[in-house]
């Protein structure tokens, strides 16, 4: 049995600063408690839980569980009830049961009546419209407000208006039932209130029950609570249903009359829309059973009430990320109060073993030293001329292509920095493109969610995906197939010809330059990307109509360098704006067609190195600089003549004990490898196997 919680705003269950408060009417061992306060925790942790329940019936093993909970939670858990008690069953308490059932059915010949009669005298069953307010929720399924609360009480005496309209005044002495259907309680109760209240003084009986699905024994005995039963065919092809027996079965108790009781005059069923449908309405079903005990039917269906989906917006800074409101707007969702961090090791055994996608975690952030952190500013005064010089020529070929209605959306998150700077060159000219941040995953692809919010907002084709890099074109061919999808499903066609500053891999038409070169940004993690996180696809933590997740950093705001890596390469724009001139058109007119030359040469290293996987092979500066701070890495390989750009790549694998070899040929200035010991039936260069 599974549980859903379905609030018509999301945020309410993330709202952590006050206690949440469980109800429910029982408590018989509180796994269900258990489940959910788990859950709840992980999504929006809290320091305070409340249940609150009638009857707590929980043993000491129980409640000895619910006390470890609250210590893996570190919260106080508080549980009320008005009454608490204990079950204790017999072994063979089933075998008891059903003896039980069996002499009491015989002794007092339980009536169970399943209809087939019809109503009597042949009347047909009145559906009467009550006027239910639009917008205004039948249940609590999406949650019921103090204001939905107080629409309802003032719809009530219209309601009953006309349910009076649709049917002669009961007389005095007659007896009538509101009954309500399985969960849908609360409306028909209200309005069996109201209809008592109108006919108050007038000497007519007005009770209130509902339908269920518990089985219960009737015994027409006084002073028993359950004197009669129907039984009538579920409507909702149940899981309790069985081909051979038919429709699972639902119950009404107390209609029918007990011996020696009137009985209903009149009885007002109120169900929702999906339980009116012919199944209401068929022999065996319920209006079926209720022509068994009176002749006087009224319907009263309910509309159901779906909230629309929430429409997210986008984040920006302060609230999410340290780059300026006006620079990026993040097509994500926060998640920096959910705890995803997993030890590196651990997710990448959850990884290669299938149990878990990169996507649904994240990697502990690395935190530089002193000497690292040097690393990262010596690199950055050495590459930002050259950097500045990629920015402008990849930003004046997207204005060539484009014109200068661009909308710049970048891949979260290595994409961003890249973005903001081609949104200040382009700034050079007066345009002011929008920029957006938007997430894709490989193997799940671009955010659907942000493709329709951007396709909403601006002309698809303005749209411009940015990156930072490509190393073997996985990226650039998981956009290429998510943007195929979304065009075939929406009609909404964006183009897949990504821009990054650099191109080793020989993947993408749009590039500053193809040479694998250390872009400083590639040295660190959500430092020197506006404190935000790697997205998160994570089906427990965002639903189909929101962005994917990412989480903000606010606690590293005193060694974040992203605004002075955005500063130190936007200083340059004067310095290179000469030589851009004169070689974007050059590079404008050259062939670059992608080859894709980089995934045939990650095949061969996967071959030579006996890996077996292209995807635990990550070519280039950038994508092997992951590999370190991210992954579990095995070796690193380097062309020795492309020492300048590497020498925080020997820092970080001399601070994880990796081996770094000097490969004369590689194609790249670097190239990482995944170690492979998750990976069945990998095996090591020499030829061991390396799985485990």
């Amino acid at each position: 049995t599974s549980h859903l919680l379905l609030p018509a705003d999301p945020a309410l269950l993330r709202v952590s600063s006050a206690p949440l408060v469980l109800v429910d009417d029982e408590l018989s061992t509180g796994t269900t408690v258990v489940n959910t306060l788990r859950e709840l925790h992980r999504l929006a942790p809290r320091a305070h839980y409340v249940v609150a329940a009638l009857v707590d019936l929980r043993s000491p093993a129980d409640r000895a569980r619910m006390a470890a909970l609250a210590d893996e939670l570190d919260a106080r858990l508080d549980v009320v009830s008005l009454a608490a008690g204990e079950v204790e069953l017999r072994d063979d308490v089933l075998a008891a049961g059903a003896r039980l059932v069996a002499d009491t059915e015989a002794v007092h010949d339980v009536p169970t009546p399943r209809g087939g009669q019809g109503l009597r005298a042949g009347r047909a069953v009145r559906v009467v419209d009550v006027g239910w307010p639009a917008g205004l929720p039948e249940g609590g399924r999406h949650g019921f407000t103090p204001q939905d609360a107080a629409a309802l009480e003032q719809a009530l005496s219209s309601m009953v208006d006309r349910i009076d309209a649709a049917a002669r005044t009961p007389r005095p002495g007659q007896r009538v039932l509101v009954l309500g259907f399985e969960e849908l309680m609360y409306a028909p109760l209200r309005l069996a209130a109201a209809y008592a209240d109108r006919l108050a003084g007038r000497g007519v009986d007005v009770r209130y029950s509902t339908t269920t699905r518990s089985p219960v024994l009737a015994v027409d005995e006084q002073g028993y609570a359950i004197r009669t039963a129907l039984v009538f065919d579920a409507h909702d092809e149940p899981c309790d249903a069985h081909p051979a027996e038919g429709p699972g079965r639902r119950y009404a108790y107390n209609v029918a009359p007990p011996a020696g009781t009137a009985p209903f005059d009149r009885v007002v069923l109120v169900v929702d829309e999906p339980a009116a449908g012919p199944a209401l309405h068929a022999p065996g079903g319920l209006l079926d059973a209720l022509g068994d005990v009176t002749d006087d039917v009224l319907l009263v269906v309910l509309p159901v009430t779906t909230p629309p989906p929430v429409r997210p917006e986008p984040l920006r800074g302060s609230a999410f990320g340290s780059y300026a409101p006006d620079e990026v707007a993040w097509l994500l969702t926060d998640l920096s109060h959910v705890d995803l961090e997993v030890p590196t090791e651990e997710r990448e055994e959850a990884i290669q073993s299938g149990g878990a996608h990169y996507a649904e975690s994240l990697p502990v952030e690395y935190q530089p030293d002193a000497a690292y952190q040097q690393l990262f500013h010596d690199a950055l005064a050495a590459s930002a001329t050259r950097i500045a010089h990629a920015v402008g020529v990849v930003a004046e070929l997207l204005r060539a292509e484009r014109g200068d209605d661009l909308v710049l959306a970048s891949l979260a998150r290595a994409g961003t920095p890249v973005g903001i700077l081609i949104r200040c060159w382009l700034q050079r000219h007066g345009i002011d493109a929008p920029h957006y941040a938007v997430s894709i995953v490989r193997g799940r692809g671009i955010d659907p969610v942000a493709l329709r919010y951007l396709a909403t907002h601006h002309d698809p084709a303005s749209v411009a995906f940015v990156d930072g890099w490509t190393g073997k074109g996985a990226i650039v061919r998981e956009l290429a197939v998510a943007l195929d999808l979304h065009a075939s499903q929406t009609g909404q066609h964006f183009s897949s010809d990504l821009a990054v500053l650099a191109d080793p891999g020989r993947c993408v038409p749009l590039f500053g330059t193809r040479d694998d070169y250390l872009i400083p940004s590639a040295c660190l993690n959500s430092t020197v990307s506006g404190l935000v996180s790697r997205t998160v696809l994570n089906a427990n933590l965002t639903g189909p109509h929101q962005f994917h997740g990412a989480k903000f950093y606010a606690d590293l705001a005193a060694t974040d360098v992203s605004r002075v890596f955005l500063d130190a390469v936007s200083d340059c724009f004067d310095e290179v704006a000469d030589d851009v001139a004169r070689d974007w058109p050059l590079l404008a007119a050259f062939d670059r067609t992608p080859t894709f030359q980089g995934w045939a040469a990650v095949e061969r290293l996967s071959d030579e190195y006996g890996i077996g996987d292209v995807n635990l092979v990550k070519p280039g500066v950038g994508e092997a600089t992951r590999v370190l701070l991210r992954r579990v890495p095995w070796r690193i390989l380097v062309r020795p003549d492309r020492a300048a750009d590497l020498a925080h790549i020997r820092v970080l694998a001399a601070q994880r004990g990796v081996e770094v070899i000097e490969v004369d040929d590689l194609p790249y200035s670097c190239v990482g490898l995944i170690h492979p010991r998750y990976s069945r039936g990998a095996t090591g260069s020499d030829g061991q196997a390396a799985a485990t």
